[in-house]
């Protein structure tokens, strides 16, 4: 592999960590915690409840939650693996405060999700969307068990 990639994920319970790792080691990448600057609480999880911080944040489509610590320089890095649990269908606001601090023209993405049922097409059409400077390639879902050859696949 010749690419300089770069693994960032959000993870609140550990899931979505164990398959960032597992890509970012397959492939010998850097890896980059995306780190909400109050952390998530069981509570604030609890999607069945409308008034959770989670249920709250992802009702809103303008909704950036703030991060502990700055986003890294993308500059050297060709490729960017972008992982996050879906949530409502989509990616968590917290990877796109992510997004929103990196510049993203001219480098590929590609987001990687886990998920307890829902896909992951919300999240790939709203990442086009928000952040059309980069070149997103299709995303998927992982486990722990799949993210490496998964990542091998995607990485040139």
């Amino acid at each position: 592999m010749s690419e300089r990639v770069l693994v960032a994920y959000f993870s609140a319970t550990g899931t979505t960590r164990r398959a960032a790792e597992a890509a970012a080691a397959a492939l010998g990448a850097d890896l980059h915690e995306i780190v909400p600057e109050v952390p998530y609480t069981s509570a604030d999880l609890d999607w069945h409840d409308g008034s959770s911080r989670s249920s709250v944040e992802m009702g809103d489509d303008a909704c950036r939650p703030a991060l502990a610590g700055a986003a890294p320089d993308l500059s050297p890095y060709d490729l960017l693996l972008v992982g996050f649990p879906v949530w409502w269908g989509v990616e968590p606001r917290a990877v796109d405060t992510f997004l929103d601090a990196v510049d993203l023209a001219g480098r590929r993405a590609v987001a990687f999700a886990t998920s307890g049922g829902s896909g992951i097409g919300g999240a790939d059409r709203r990442l086009r969307e928000l952040y059309p400077a980069a070149s997103w390639g299709r995303g998927t879902l992982v486990t722990a068990a799949s993210a490496a050859d998964w990542a091998r696949s995607v990485a040139r």
